[in-house]
């Protein structure tokens, strides 16, 4: 009688070749996709913030220079199409001397810095300015406006003051709606920087947008704390055109 042979199944590792090169070509795929990309750094903040008090990102929200790469900054500004190479140019160095003067002043953790369409936008929350409810500058507000004065003092370009609340609702006798709170507050900071500090008014416009403009939608406490804030644009306008 002939022996059946017995055939033994030995296990190969063929299937890592396969998963291995699939994982490749979808990294590469990626890869591709992000250098055709370009980045919208109002949305990249805005998608840094929604980690806020999720556990991912503990401890809030990071200046922007600390959490944006140095390469994603020039992309930014060398990207957008609404603004010639003069302003682009000119974008790029304010917002470098912006960066370096509040790390020098030791001011970058108070003032939270932004990339805009109109310019670089300097973030500063209502607990550092003011009361709830009021336009009072607080002390430690003042200081902040005595040190970054000096910022404003050495660039020609106009600057935009910019009130914003949260959609809490108000009814005073000073402020019947958001509305009035926001402009009064834009013009507690203008006023402190052209009366005490001694800066050019016509530097300056005070603009307020009540809770229309929010970073983020106000559906916590933190959400509306990050909505209630003042925001100085420093713009492309130059007021010596």
């Amino acid at each position: 009688m002939r022996r059946r042979r017995i055939r033994k199944n030995i296990p190969t590792n063929d299937w890592l070749l396969t998963y291995s090169d699939l994982v490749t070509l979808v990294l590469v795929f990626f890869v591709l996709l992000y250098s055709f990309s370009q980045v919208d750094v109002s949305k990249f903040q805005q998608f840094i913030l929604s980690f806020q008090g999720s556990g991912i990102l503990d401890g809030g929200r990071a200046p922007l220079e600390q959490v944006m790469p140095e390469s994603t900054r020039s992309e930014a500004f060398e990207d957008d199409p609404a603004l010639g190479e003069g302003a682009q140019s000119n974008l790029k160095e304010i917002y470098d001397m912006t960066v370096s003067y509040l790390r020098e002043h030791g001011l970058s953790d108070q003032v939270e810095v932004g990339y805009r369409e109109r310019g670089i936008a300097l973030d500063i929350k209502e607990r550092i300015l003011f009361d709830s409810a009021k336009a009072d500058l607080k002390p430690e507000a003042r200081l902040l406006l005595d040190r970054l004065s000096g910022l404003f003092e050495r660039l020609p370009n106009q600057i935009s003051v910019e009130g914003h609340t949260d959609n809490r609702p108000i009814k005073t006798a000073n402020y019947p709606t958001n509305w009035e709170l926001s402009v009064d507050r834009a013009v507690r900071v203008v006023r402190y920087l052209t009366e005490e500090r001694g800066l050019d008014p016509q530097k300056f416009v005070a603009v307020g947008f009540g809770e229309y403009q929010p970073v983020l939608p106000n559906t916590s406490p933190e959400n509306q704390a990050q909505n209630r804030r003042v925001v100085l644009v420093i713009t492309t306008q130059n007021i010596n055109e």
